[in-house]
């Protein structure tokens, strides 16, 4: 039995988390899955994110599937449990694959996938107070920039990508962005049927609007990537189609980029389809290949069908699109796969 320990988080996570569940029962694998209560709903009740109880729980889990977060700008006291969650478990790579479907979308071809370093960067959480504000520290270190640049590297070996982007602004931010690029050139000989090209952040933002279809593989710090995998999202149908993987040395969480949207939580009309697919990659990286296809193939089906919910054009509910998800998966009618068969 694979124990999976299940975080709805805040807002929506409940909504596309259950949907997720959902389908993977369907698939009648081995799977337990453990509960979990955090977030900000948890905060405001008991003082604390999550409880050191549960973060011993998830620990023995084999992963962690997790929802959304509610992190208010104007709740100082309050430290995200996504930020809680990365930093304990020492998840250093967040990777953000991002693929069309078919016709849906405004691009026909896109095929990239995001290496956001997950440790540092400006999101380190170390603000100080100043004369007239604050000030907050970006840390960059080679050990992190190396640990994350060669994954990128891997992954694209491991699946015959031909190239990779790092992204940086070493032009403005000479120590940090430029330590960054100058591992990423370090690294590259190491690798020599891939090509290493770089961009700075502001123009690889242009270029993936203009033309996203040339780009593969993208390694770029904490704050650039957490921007620039969501603009990626935007190309393939918002961030209600976008999953991810936060990869660790021992336990890996799977999460959909997308994040509470409290606005529609509770009307039914949340789409799960970023949540579908982060178990999707769960699955691959827990052995369940065959099972990730076929989750990945009845979303496509179901997508290019018709049988989308309201912010993808459509007008089914959370429950309706999940029905239609559900179908498909049981009758195995989905030939082709939305997402490559990865291994993270």
């Amino acid at each position: 039995m694979v124990n999976i320990a299940v975080i709805p988080g805040d807002g929506i996570g409940p909504e596309v988390i259950g949907a997720a569940i959902r389908v993977l029962k369907e698939l009648q694998i081995p799977l337990e899955f453990v509960e979990i209560a955090g977030g900000f709903e948890y905060f405001e009740k008991h003082g604390e994110p999550i409880s050191n109880e549960s973060l011993e729980l998830c620990q023995q889990c084999q992963a962690i599937l997790y929802g959304a977060n509610t992190n208010p700008p104007d709740r100082p006291d309050y430290r995200s449990l996504t930020l809680t969650l990365r930093r304990h478990f020492g998840f250093f790579a967040n990777i953000r694959p991002v693929k069309s479907i078919g016709e849906f979308g405004r691009f026909r071809n896109v095929d990239v996938t995001v290496f956001r370093e997950n440790s540092e960067g400006l999101y380190c959480g170390e603000e100080h107070e100043i004369a007239d504000g604050y000030s907050a520290t970006r840390k960059v270190t080679r050990t992190a920039s190396e640990r994350i640049i060669r994954a990128a590297f891997e992954y694209a070996r491991k699946y015959s990508k031909s190239r990779v982007t790092v992204a940086h602004k070493a032009n403005v931010l000479k120590k940090t962005c430029g330590l960054f690029r100058q591992v990423a050139f370090e690294i590259a000989p190491e690798y020599p049927e891939i090509v290493l090209e770089e961009r700075f952040i502001d123009a690889l933002a242009h270029d993936l609007v203009v033309d996203p279809e040339r780009f593969e593989v993208i390694v770029t710090t904490n704050l650039f990537g957490d921007i620039i995998s969501d603009l990626c999202s935007g190309l393939v149908g918002g961030l209600g189609m976008a999953p991810s993987a936060n990869i660790g040395p021992q336990i890996s969480m799977f999460e959909p980029v997308h994040g509470s949207a409290p606005d529609i939580a509770g009307k039914g009309v949340a789409n799960p389809t970023a949540a579908i697919l982060s178990s999707a990659l769960m699955l691959a990286e827990l052995g369940f290949k065959a099972e990730a296809k076929t989750v990945e193939a009845a979303v496509k089906e179901a997508i290019l069908a018709g049988e989308r919910t309201r912010d993808l054009g459509g007008n089914l509910s959370t429950e309706e699109y999940t029905e239609c998800i559900l179908n498909r998966v049981k009758n195995n009618t989905a030939a082709s796969c939305y997402l490559h068969n990865r291994e993270l």
